[in-house]
């Protein structure tokens, strides 16, 4: 396993992020975002999507009542999902994530995806997202090999 720790202190600073994390992600990819709410996670997910042309960065919003946002770019397919509110594998398993991965192109983006067996055993990457003072952030990437 691979580890890679960073540091921001803006909210610009995690936007950047994304473009470093971004080149560290090969799809087809499941990654798994964790962190408190309010920790950045869909803020650094509008980075990496605007890093991989997959869309502009005020294009990204949470997914958190839609559960899923597809955004699609010339060399990639970036699904964004946050299963916050759901609770059970089954509600896992009708939101058709085998074939979200299935594509070569995709990047599979979960919040609160360490909740449920079916996407750790399935994950490739995990990011580690905690809170600092203010707008401080620490993430840690880990790439399974």
């Amino acid at each position: 396993m691979r580890e890679r720790r960073f540091r921001t202190r803006s909210v610009e600073g995690t936007l950047e992020l994304g473009e470093r994390i971004a080149e560290m992600l090969q799809p087809p990819m499941v990654v798994i975002l964790r962190g408190e709410v309010g920790a950045g996670k869909t803020t650094l997910v509008k980075g990496i999507a605007a890093a991989l042309g997959a869309a502009a960065e005020d294009e990204v919003t949470s997914p958190t009542f839609t559960i899923v946002h597809e955004y699609v770019g010339t060399s990639v397919r970036l699904f964004h999902l946050d299963l916050y509110r759901l609770e059970t594998e089954e509600q896992v398993a009708v939101l058709g994530l085998d074939e979200m991965a299935g594509y070569p192109d995709s990047l599979v983006l979960v919040e609160w995806g360490e909740r449920f067996e079916s996407i750790v055993k399935r994950a490739a990457a995990e990011i580690y997202m905690e809170h600092g003072e203010g707008d401080e952030r620490g993430l840690m990437v880990r790439l399974k090999e």
